[in-house]
């Protein structure tokens, strides 16, 4: 992301999948994935919503506890961030084992979403984090295997 034409680039590619599908919103994950998801909201003429750790949004919140390797943590999203059913597709910088991906899907349609897919810059698949969302949409940049 420090080269401009690079990260133009992986913006533009994480995007063009989605320009006809409607996304209204596209979210982003604490807090790398704030980094690809804010532009890829403009490119698609789409809202931004974040989701983030525990404390950390001023408003009203609901929240979801999810696993982790090491314990667990929790994520959360404004109680008023989504018009029901709204399109969204939630964007973070990693899929490693799909613990706080699955999370964020299972909060963000807590709060009335309509998920459309996750998409990552790189997944780690070797962690398995694509099973653990079983026919969930997923889409990565680059595949380390």
């Amino acid at each position: 992301i420090r080269e401009p034409a690079a990260f133009r680039e992986a913006i533009d590619l994480m995007t063009e999948p989605f320009r006809d599908a409607k996304v209204e919103i596209v979210v982003g994950m604490e807090s790398r994935g704030f980094i690809f998801s804010a532009p890829m909201a403009l490119h698609l003429d789409a809202g931004f919503v974040p989701v983030r750790k525990l404390g950390k949004l001023p408003a009203e919140t609901i929240s979801v506890e999810y696993e982790l390797e090491y314990g667990t943590d929790l994520l959360e999203v404004h109680r008023d961030a989504f018009v029901l059913g709204e399109k969204v597709r939630i964007v973070d910088d990693v899929l490693a084992t799909g613990g706080t991906a699955l999370a964020a899907w299972d909060l963000l349609e807590r709060a009335g979403a309509e998920v459309v897919g996750f998409e990552c810059v790189v997944e780690l698949a070797f962690l398995g984090g694509r099973d653990l969302l079983g026919s969930r949409p997923v889409g990565a940049l680059l595949v380390v295997p």
